[in-house]
């Protein structure tokens, strides 16, 4: 091997081991596919696509902030309930995080962090921050009920609060 191809090779190996090492401070609480199954009871049905035209956008816009980045949005529906897979960022700058919703007659009755890629604020992902998102109805552009907030995690909580309610918005697109 000539000694080009072998510091290319090199190379390729350590860039292939930094990526990796980077995805080592990624915390994984659920698998999207295994969040889908407990959603519908082991059978998750098949994916519906939702087209976000501009008054689909203009209604997000008011609870999500900003336009949603993706003019279409891959979404579950069975039982009179919706489920939503979708990131979002709680510090501009940082990784997205990527949550699923369970919305039922404009209730979330499941919140999942799936996938939590920031530095700090993990514990957004855990029961008992989530278990304050299932029951929230809409209430204008926020919640209808109080979320606590976690020390150290004020903009991961801020962005959990803002997708919940982003689902239930999306739910009412489709219902």
């Amino acid at each position: 091997m000539c000694v080009g191809a072998a510091l290319f090779l090199f190379d390729y190996v350590l860039s292939v081991a930094h990526a990796e090492e980077k995805f080592e401070f990624y915390i994984y609480f659920q698998e999207p596919e295994d969040f889908l199954k407990e959603a519908f009871d082991g059978e998750p049905p098949s994916p519906q696509v939702l087209q976000l035209g501009d008054s689909e956008q203009q209604r997000i816009r008011e609870v999500y902030g900003r336009p949603f980045p993706k003019p279409r949005l891959h979404y579950w529906s069975a039982d009179g309930k919706t489920a939503w897979i979708f990131d979002d960022i709680g510090k501009e700058g940082y990784q997205p995080t990527t949550s699923g919703f369970v919305v039922k007659d404009g209730t979330v009755v499941a919140a999942r962090v799936l996938t939590y890629r920031e530095s700090r604020g993990e514990e957004v992902g855990e029961d008992f921050f989530l278990e304050q998102l299932e029951g929230a109805r809409a209430d204008g552009n926020g919640l209808d009920q109080t979320v606590d907030s976690i020390t150290g995690a004020t903009e991961s909580v801020d962005m959990m609060k803002r997708k919940a309610r982003t689902a239930i918005t999306l739910d009412s697109l489709v219902n």
